[in-house]
């Protein structure tokens, strides 16, 4: 296919509720392949949302606060080999879609206790076909998150064209969107908590840079969308603000042009149509990792190695 409707969810998770987020996520991607969308692209972290409270906590003096919250999202974070993403998957697979979707995940192989700010790829046939984590969580979101590898710094083919992405501050990281832009990405996915005109005019910048239209997911969480019950509310948000997060969800053509969004301060779905052809006439005057590379000066080279804390010697001395 050469052009794609898609579908960009800039719509809150019911926060702190694993359950209750994946049947919203269901009821979103179901409405949007009604609408004509064969790809259907989630925030960061959506289930079961981001810790936005992590911005707000004092380390020295919240602690208890602190855990308790953490508690929480691990307790309703996503364990894939637990197979919590199903009805997302079987959602993708009756509606012939592609799904990308950020989660908090929580590791299950190693001390099955550390979180990982995730991002999946759903594919029409209901199969999880590739899982980044986000490689650097930035600033107090280390206190969140644990650093992921480049085992899932892939592009894939799907019938939308070759899909890579990158999760908010990560697009920040040069040799990260290069090593997208030397697989080919065609539709480059951002989901992020940031917002802005500053963040817009980086997402501008990657269209630019790597030639292919740019996806930015982002988060739009209302006062109201924060449950009653969350453990100090008034002190962490304030009845005075309305808007933790405006989202600001926009797409981008190959060349920087912004075609829709940004969608400031509401929760909807954003359509738009996208043409793949639109990206040979991007790269036919800027290839970065074709025509205008320089491999015989640069090159850049990924382990994309799985990494574990634990390697056991077999009796034949063989690591595994």
């Amino acid at each position: 296919m050469d052009s794609n409707k898609i579908a960009i969810v800039q719509h809150t998770p019911c926060l702190l509720d694993r359950e209750a987020t994946l049947k919203r996520a269901v009821e979103r991607i179901s409405t949007a392949a009604r609408e004509g969308a064969t790809l259907i692209v989630f925030p960061e972290a959506f289930v079961p949302g981001y810790p936005s409270w992590i911005w707000r906590l004092r380390p020295g003096t919240d602690w208890d606060l602190n855990e308790a919250l953490h508690l929480r999202l691990l307790e309703n974070s996503v364990a894939l080999e637990n197979d919590d993403l199903k009805t997302v998957r079987m959602a993708a697979r009756e509606s012939g879609v592609t799904v990308v979707m950020g989660v908090n995940e929580r590791d299950g192989s190693s001390s099955r206790s550390t979180l990982y700010n995730t991002v999946v790829v759903i594919d029409h046939e209901g199969l999880i076909i590739n899982q980044h984590r986000k490689l650097m969580p930035t600033n107090p979101e280390r206190m969140t998150w644990g650093s992921g590898d480049a085992s899932g710094l892939k592009v894939l083919d799907t019938p939308c064209g070759r899909l890579g992405t990158l999760l908010c501050w990560e697009n920040y990281m040069p040799l990260a969107r290069y090593a997208l832009y030397a697989q080919g990405v065609e539709v480059y996915i951002a989901p992020t908590y940031d917002s802005g005109e500053g963040w817009i005019g980086t997402l501008q910048h990657i269209a630019r840079e790597g030639g292919c239209w740019v996806l930015g997911a982002g988060v739009a969480l209302h006062n109201r969308d924060i449950p009653e019950h969350f453990p100090h509310k008034k002190t962490l948000f304030p009845d005075t603000e309305d808007w933790i997060n405006p989202g600001d969800s926009v797409v981008i053509a190959p060349g920087g042009e912004l075609t829709e969004g940004p969608v400031h301060e509401e929760q909807k779905l954003l359509y738009a149509q996208i043409d793949l052809q639109k990206i040979s006439a991007a790269r036919r005057t800027l290839d970065v990792a074709g025509h205008y590379a320089r491999p015989d000066i640069f090159r850049l080279r990924v382990n994309a190695q799985p990494q574990t804390s634990l390697a056991v010697d077999d009796i034949f001395g063989k690591s595994g």
